[in-house]
Formats: C-alpha cells, structure tokens, sequence
C-alpha cells in the first residue's frame, strides 16, 4: 500500500512537471495588460549604464534652465544614482535599485570622491539619514547603520527595523523608496506586483512605522507605484508621485501627483486611473468617484519619481515651498515624454501651477540622461541624481 502511494504521488509529481514544461511562460511583468495588437510592440523599458558615464561623456550645454542658474556635473561614475541622502558632516549618501550598493560622496577640498560603503545588499533603493543613522529600505527590509558617516571605510553591522517586506518575490514594483516624516516615523511604499493587476491588501499602497520597527500601519491605498514623497514645509501633508498604468496608449493613463491630506484615503487602483478612466479590465463596476482624485496631472509615462520642497534660501524667494519634481521618464510611449525636472506652484482655490525647471536630457528621440531624485543642500543649491548616467549634477543661483 505504501509501495502504491510512493508510485501515484511520483506520477502525480511528473504529470505536473510535465504540464509545467509545457505551459507558455508567464510574460515579465511590464508586458502586462498588452492587448492582441501590442504583441509586437517594441517599446521595453531602458537599462542604464551600468558603470557611470565620464563626465567629458555629459553634454551639459544641452540643458536648459531659468537665468540665473547653472548646472554642473558634482560626481561621476556613480552606477545607478537614485536617492540622495544628506549626512550631518556633508556626506551624501547614494542608492541603487538593479544593484547591490550603497555609495558615499565625500567632498576633498572641492573634489568629491566616491566610496562603496555598503555591499551585497537587495535593491537598496530608499534611504534616509537621521540623527547620525542611515536607514536603507532593500527589496524585503529595513535596515538602519548607527554612527555610519564617522566610519565610511568600516561601516557597522546592520540593525534590522522590519522584516519580511517581501515574501512572495514580487515580479512587479518591488523597489521601496525611504523617507522620514515630521511625525518623527519611517514612510515607504510597497508597489503593485504587476502593471495591471488585483493587488493583495499588503501592496499598492504608502505604509510607515516608528524607527524601532513598532507600529506598523497603512497611510495611503490604491496607489500603484510611488517612489517618491515629501512633506509640505507648513502644512505637513504628505504629497507623493505616483506611476499610471501601461499600455493603454500614448496619452492615457497621466501620473499624477497627489496628497494625503489625511490617513486612509484609496487612490483607485486598480479600478480607477487618473481619476477619471475606469480600466477596462478592473474596473468591476467601481466608480472613480469612490476615489481620492490626484492633485495634479502630470503626464502619460513621464515616470514622476522625486518629490522634494525647497526650503533653501539659494534660489529666488519665489521659489521657495514650490516642488521640484524628477520626471524619470518614458518608455511605454512612442514619441519620449519626461526626461526633466518640473516645478509645481501650489496656490489656495486654484489649480497648480506646473512648469518645466530643467530640461534637455531627451534631445529628439534620444536620451542621455534620466533625472530621478533631488537633494537640496546646506547652502541651497540642488542635486539632481541621474540613474541612467551614474551622475549626480548641481544646480545653484547665482543673479
């Protein structure tokens, strides 16, 4: 009887590996929600350089910026620059999502010189620095580096803050931006495992907790993809950008920027996009009324990412409570959107104001540059991190 048992589980085994062989292999995740007549389409998203671009290799003079300021490559050869970090003594600190790094610029006297300070990592995309502590949100936790900035060449051991962040290996949106809210706890995002999908409750949303890794909670719901976030200098609201589906055409759906002007709200996905398109595969009789509509359209694909206050003193009066906005941009459109930085202007009863602050990375049809995350530093010039050069540029005001 045994014997029989052992023989029908091995047939059962080899019939489902065999089955298994034999099914068609599930399409990456970016290649979700393509109808019949996108098969052969041959827009993929874009790999960067993997080691960093000279910068000889940088054409500045092509970007375009207000009078009164300049753009200069601050550090090169930084593979993969996305968040930007500010240490207390001057360090910045640099994340990656494809690799496994976490970097450090130390200015020497006015040269800046790149050091590998964490290694082996999973996708350390988020980062924050606080109080002398560096958090680095990977793929499946939270990690914090005591004491870090006095110990670059020796870091300490991690300290883990919450586990277990990923425990199905999510094909999709899996990379976690970091940040720290005025409340004092640790904001991070959990993206869509998919481009168009039903999501579990524990993903496609905003989540934080305190920096001990206690209370745990859900603070935004329905959002499919955001890397990025800050806060309003006054108001302290959370405004966020957030990623619209793909492959539902050159215009449609727009990312958006939006705002949490309370805990809880649900902004729609996957049943509502930008505020006003049910999907047509999930919308299952929901109504885009239910949801919190964005603040601010901004775009199909333009692949919003850092979302950064000024609160300097640098740039002009005017400037300052405006949002600077990375635009990563597009790859799931045929004519290239995005590839800038935009400035968003909020004003009371009104729509927002939305213009272009720095462009030229797209020239044409071809890209050499992809600004994702900005840094505003002590003296109030801006850094802009570029992931697809491996750069990190300065913008500074001089009248």
């Amino acid at each position: 009887m045994n014997f029989c048992k052992a023989l029908a589980a091995a047939f059962l085994a080899i019939s489902a590996a065999s089955a298994l062989a034999q099914a068609p292999a599930a399409p990456p995740s970016w290649q979700q929600g393509r109808n019949p007549e996108q098969a052969n389409s041959t827009l993929h998203p874009f790999a960067p350089h993997m080691t960093g671009r000279a910068s000889k290799e940088l054409p500045l003079d092509k970007l375009k910026v207000p009078a009164g300021f300049k753009v200069e490559v601050w550090a090169e050869g930084i593979p993969e620059a996305r968040s930007l970090a500010l240490g207390d003594k001057g360090t910045v600190f640099v994340s990656n999502r494809l690799a496994k790094n976490v970097y450090a610029v130390v200015d020497k006297g006015g040269t800046r010189e790149v050091k590998t300070v964490l290694k082996g990592l999973n996708a350390p995309n988020g980062i924050v620095f606080s109080k002398g502590t560096l958090f680095v949100a990977e793929r499946d936790r939270i990690t914090r580096y005591d004491g870090i900035e006095s110990n670059l060449d020796n870091p300490p051991a991690p300290k883990v803050v919450v586990d277990n962040l990923d425990p199905t290996q999510q094909p999709g949106h899996f990379w976690k931006y970091l940040a720290l809210g005025p409340d004092g706890k640790l904001y991070f995002n959990i993206g869509a495992p998919c481009n168009i999908c039903q999501p579990p409750d524990t993903h496609a949303n905003i989540s934080r907790v305190n920096v001990d890794g206690s209370g745990f909670e859900y603070v935004a719901h329905g959002v499919r993809n955001s890397v990025g976030f800050d806060w309003h200098p006054v108001t302290k609201e959370l405004y966020f950008t957030t990623h619209g589906r793909d492959w539902l055409g050159d215009d449609a759906p727009s990312d958006r920027l939006d705002v949490a002007a309370r805990k809880g709200l649900h902004f729609g996905f996957p049943y509502c996009h930008q505020g006003d398109i049910p999907d047509p595969d999930f919308a299952q009789g929901r109504s885009c009324a239910e949801f919190a509509p964005p603040l601010l359209k901004t775009g199909a694909h333009v692949a919003g990412n850092g979302v950064q206050f000024y609160t300097g003193s640098m740039f002009p009066s005017e400037y300052r409570n405006r949002i600077f906005l990375a635009q990563r941009g597009s790859w799931n459109r045929s004519e290239k959107v995005g590839f800038r930085i935009m400035m968003v202007t909020l004003r009371p009863r009104d729509v927002p104001k939305y213009e272009v602050f720095a462009e030229g990375w797209l020239q044409g049809d071809q890209i050499w540059g992809r600004p994702v995350y900005t840094q505003q530093m002590k003296d109030g010039s801006l850094l802009i991190a570029d992931d697809y050069a491996g750069a990190i540029y300065r913008v500074a005001y001089k009248p």
